[in-house]
């Protein structure tokens, strides 16, 4: 297909748990609304096979993302919190998802291990995501692909976040759309369950890429969900703007 900076690729997130961590204060990961550029960037990485190991691809992928976000189903089931507490030692082995024992090597913890993790309920995110530039590697369409044939299994912010649907539509025709935002992209996707008849839905968008004033936008800030992908720590923030987008089926 013809490479251009005005194709999105459309994902539609849905699972029981879903979580869109936020910056992790105390041992308390909260969980944001939207998704992060992070998340996206580890969710890309893990279909297309990447290590963790591979810092410079992951760093360039997440510098390249243009993406929004659509709510589709706002937390019908509210926030589930998770009180986890594990005793960790330094010679502890796991598996992972390439089918594989790993150990760790971090340090030995006498007592119990506590926190918590927050986790949506029962949520349904669509996105809208191209690259900039289009026509570096892996482009839109390597994407896409990885998704529809992922290298190892996918999860949709945390490993126990197992989506309950394909990410990619049935049709492969209808994996991409055409516009020429994100928030015009998001417009034309009908609303992901039909049974939802609100006239406008919330949604956040990059600053350029949809309306920036007026009844559509609620709130412009800046968003820390960027990563650092070779130290592993926070990496920034980015302006975001969050409103409402009236998807196609609601407004024909």
């Amino acid at each position: 297909m013809p490479m251009t900076d005005k194709r999105w690729l459309i994902l539609d997130l849905e699972a029981p748990l879903l979580a869109f961590g936020g910056v992790v204060i105390d041992q308390i990961g909260v969980t944001r609304d939207f998704p992060a550029a992070s998340m996206l960037t580890g969710l890309f990485a893990n279909a297309l096979g990447w290590t963790r190991t591979e810092t410079e691809k992951h760093q360039a992928l997440q510098d390249r993302l243009v993406f929004a976000a659509r709510i589709d189903r706002d937390r019908p089931a509210g926030i589930l919190t998770d009180m986890q507490n594990a005793e960790l030692k330094k010679h502890d082995k796991g598996w992972t998802t390439w089918g594989l024992v790993e150990g760790r090597d971090g340090a030995s913890y006498g007592a119990p291990h506590r926190r918590k993790r927050d986790y949506h309920m029962d949520a349904r995110i669509m996105i809208a995501v191209r690259l900039a530039p289009c026509d570096e590697a892996p482009d839109l369409d390597r994407l896409a692909e990885a998704l529809y044939r992922p290298a190892r299994p996918l999860f949709i912010g945390r490993k126990p976040c197992l989506p309950s649907r394909p990410m990619l539509a049935a049709r492969r025709e209808n994996w991409f759309v055409d516009a020429p935002s994100a928030y015009a992209a998001l417009s034309r996707l009908p609303a992901a369950d039909r049974k939802d008849r609100r006239s406008r839905l919330r949604a956040f968008w990059p600053p350029g890429e949809g309306p920036d004033e007026g009844e559509a936008v609620t709130r412009i800030h800046d968003l820390p969900d960027l990563r650092n992908w070779k130290s592993g720590l926070h990496g920034g923030h980015r302006r975001v703007i969050e409103g409402f987008v009236m998807p196609q089926e609601v407004a024909s």
